[in-house]
């Protein structure tokens, strides 16, 4: 399938560095069909003379090379030309090494035998950087997970900018209620798909029988009910992004078939003879720890290897200090408006008690608490008695109790594992003043893995 040439593309110049002769001339002349400038180079030594000669607006890379390791050369492309998209090529086997490309900086890699389809959009998706494009601060909603200006949030709105130019998998873990389908929104409104659909499905809230039609579509007849055909989520998705939310909750022969769409690029209806092919970049995410998952069997290592790409953590509230302060306000402010009233503030014991709570709904749960208070109350600044009972009445975290029965390994003795590492965690969650991520780090554990623990014990260790 040829791709139609573009005059736009006759201003893209891209550097092919291909040491086989055959595909070489393949993707030369799919790259010159397709309009775009090309200067072709067959070692490491000949596309580092180039790029000295003349800036490439996309680098095609092979990583196996005659010369040099190709992974080493794409760091001494980015070092000396950093503006440079570097599109990666390579074997069914090394896939491993492609996603540790992404990770140091590669826009895409391609798996050979490549669509001339695929390697046409990689490079028209990476190329139009220069064109401006709001950041991702300028596009969250007002009342979203994304108000704060804690450090944490900083590096996260930094990150999601940095993403959203690369076709990249992005896939974003975090807690309930911590915002991940508005991080996915915001890296596709920042990116050059910002034009095209964003479509958003919840993989944990369709049965498992309707799933694959709700992905991939039916044809009419194809099963009892299938009274026309309907295009699935995928092809909606055509020219713009797919997010698929809770993707550990896939059951497993629908992961194998979604594995097929990200190696191949097609989609194939149920019902369907024949597959067709879309150009949709895919952000997932779930609430649990997706290595967890594959260690119990749950989600295929593969998937989780082509998903894992650029991983995006969205962090719980409690790890973002007065940002709780600054999206109750904010929610105030709204919600007032909507019901007509005028509320003009938190009083301090409200915001004490708003730093101190772990809230386990994260910014969903701080939005639900101030709609309750804005719609029965009449308005003014908010105390404590106007809050829900179950939020006035949360103790505070305790510290944790001493160990009966002598210090160390004696008062440990003949206590359930469970037990002892609930004990464990709250000792050194209170040593560190409560701080997640540095006791984490002494656990050895991932500060998430810590945040569901504690969560499932109802906020405190």
């Amino acid at each position: 399938m040829k791709a139609a040439a573009d005059p736009r593309r006759a201003r893209i110049n891209v550097l092919l560095v291909e040491d086989t002769t055959s595909l070489q001339l393949i993707y030369r002349s799919i790259l010159i069909a397709a309009g775009f400038v090309v200067r072709v180079a067959s070692t490491a030594t000949e596309a580092m003379a180039a790029l000295r000669d003349a800036a490439a607006d996309a680098v095609v890379l092979d990583l196996v090379l005659p010369d040099r390791d190709g992974l080493a050369l794409m760091q001494d492309i980015l070092n000396l030309r950093p503006e440079t998209a570097v599109i990666v090529v390579t074997a069914h086997g090394s896939v491993n090494k492609a996603v540790e490309a992404m990770r140091l900086g590669a826009h895409e890699f391609l798996v050979k035998p490549i669509d001339d389809a695929r390697l046409v959009a990689a490079i028209g998706n990476a190329t139009p950087r220069t064109a401006a494009r709001p950041s991702a601060q300028t596009l969250l909603p007002a009342d979203s997970a994304f108000i704060g200006s804690s450090d944490v949030m900083q590096r996260l709105h930094s990150k999601i900018t940095s993403v959203a130019g690369s076709m990249a998998t992005v896939f974003i873990t975090g807690e309930s209620g911590t915002g991940k389908e508005l991080c996915a929104q915001a890296v596709h409104d920042t990116s050059p798909r910002a034009t095209g659909p964003f479509i958003a499905l919840n993989c944990g809230a369709i049965p498992q029988d309707l799933l694959e039609s709700e992905v991939f579509g039916h044809m009419k007849g194809s099963f009892t009910g299938a009274i026309s055909d309907k295009p699935g989520a995928a092809t909606a998705a055509d020219g713009g992004t797919l997010f698929l939310d809770e993707i550990c909750e896939m059951a497993m022969p629908l992961q194998t078939k979604l594995l097929r769409f990200l190696q191949t690029s097609t989609v194939q209806p149920v019902g369907a003879t024949r597959p067709r092919k879309v150009n949709v970049r895919i952000i997932c995410a779930t609430n649990i720890d997706p290595m967890e998952a594959v260690r119990r069997g749950q989600f295929r290592e593969d998937l989780y290897y082509r998903l894992f790409v650029v991983p995006i953590h969205m962090p719980p509230l409690r790890a973002r200090g007065e940002d709780v302060i600054e999206i109750a306000e904010a929610a105030l402010q709204r919600f007032s408006a909507e019901e007509g009233r005028v509320f003009t503030g938190l009083d301090t014991q409200v915001k004490a008690l708003f730093r101190s709570h772990r809230w386990p709904g994260n910014v969903r749960q701080v939005l639900n608490v101030i709609r309750n208070v804005v719609v029965l109350n009449d308005g003014g600044v908010v105390h404590l008695h106007m809050l829900p009972d179950d939020l006035r009445d949360t103790p505070p975290p305790a510290a944790p109790e001493p160990v009966a029965g002598g210090t160390g390994l004696d008062g440990l003795v003949g206590r359930p594992m469970a037990e002892i590492e609930r004990m464990v965690i709250a000792a050194t969650l209170h040593r560190f003043n409560g701080s997640v991520p540095k006791a984490a780090r002494v656990l050895e554990i991932s500060p998430s893995t810590l945040y569901r623990k504690l969560e499932a014990w109802g906020g405190t260790a």
